[in-house]
């Protein structure tokens, strides 16, 4: 019989390529989403929609009884901002629900559980790049810290109950389906402006890099941790998969890359830095080729891909 699989943050950007990746493998699908951010649109045709919110009973009970094999949580709060702003929300999402899942899955026999964690926040600053999996920790904003203590308790269920987990550290993911709106999306926000011919802010002096993965090289990847073998729980880094291409592209380079890629040209415009921004990262990706995944798609490649979705989507 089919693996059944949830897939929480499912009518989101990264989460509904996660499902399609599924569904093409012929796992069975459940996408659990509040629809705060993500669209009940994006959903693929073949998975079953639950609309309920992580910290909910509700979303305790779907895991306690549902008879799922594997628990891929990609529902968070994501924002750096908002973590900023609003530390004791950010936790109350990322933390609290998170165990409201476990709680959930350890009750209903789930067998693995796949995280979406965050490669660009939880290494922090290091001119030691590209990092990998072992690098030292030091998040610079509460959305880092949700995200590295999150790997901690994960960690301590598989110790405490023997779920496989596996935690996937994502650099920048970017492509069809992000929204141009919020904070975490800025290939979407230039690619917006690009089709609307309205100039591009770039927060700082735009030389702060970053590592761009396409969002269906990111997909695989849960594909990959999901059905690869079996790993002993002996730290966090242990478990954890970088997702990445360990190449570093300043904001300057992304914009002009993207203009060369559509043909389009607008102006750009400085701003004030962020709060809680690094100025640089990027990720190690070669651990993933233990369980045979590795990054496929180039970025200019990538934001040709991503601009044509979003000059057809928003037409």
């Amino acid at each position: 019989m089919a693996k059944r699989v949830l897939v929480t943050g499912g009518a989101g950007f990264i989460g509904s390529h996660v499902t399609d990746v599924y569904l093409a493998h012929g796992y069975e699908v459940t996408v659990l989403d509040n629809l705060s951010s993500g669209r009940r649109e994006n959903v693929p045709a073949g998975a079953e929609f639950v609309e309920a919110d992580i910290r909910a009973p509700e979303a305790r009970k779907l895991l306690a009884v549902g008879g799922f094999d594997v628990l891929n949580h990609h529902a968070a709060q994501m924002d750096v901002r908002v973590s900023v702003q609003n530390p004791g929300f950010d936790a109350e999402v990322n933390l609290l629900g998170l165990l409201n899942l476990l709680e959930g899955a350890r009750e209903g026999g789930v067998e693995r559980v796949v995280f979406a964690s965050s490669g660009g926040v939880v290494y922090g600053e290091s001119t030691a790049l590209p990092h990998p999996e072992t690098a030292p920790k030091l998040p610079v904003s509460p959305y880092g810290v949700s995200k590295l203590a999150s790997e901690y308790y994960l960690a301590q269920y598989a110790i405490l109950y023997g779920l496989a987990v596996r935690l996937l550290r994502y650099a920048n993911v970017y492509g069809p389906r992000q929204s141009p709106h919020g904070e975490a999306g800025v290939v979407a926000i230039f690619g917006n402006r690009l089709r609307n011919r309205t100039g591009i802010t770039v927060y700082g002096d735009g030389t702060q890099t970053r590592d761009y993965v396409f969002v269906g090289d990111v997909a695989r990847a849960s594909l990959r941790v999901t059905e690869g073998g079996a790993i002993a729980p002996s730290g966090i880094d242990a478990l954890a998969f970088n997702v990445g291409t360990g190449i570093e592209t300043s904001v300057n380079e992304l914009a002009t890359t993207m203009m060369a890629a559509t043909g389009i040209e607008v102006p750009l415009q400085h701003a004030p830095p962020r709060a809680g921004e690094l100025q640089r990262s990027a990720v190690d990706p070669r651990k993933g080729m233990t369980v045979g995944w590795a990054p496929a798609v180039t970025l200019a490649d990538g934001l040709r891909q991503t601009y044509e979705w979003i000059a057809g989507a928003r037409a």
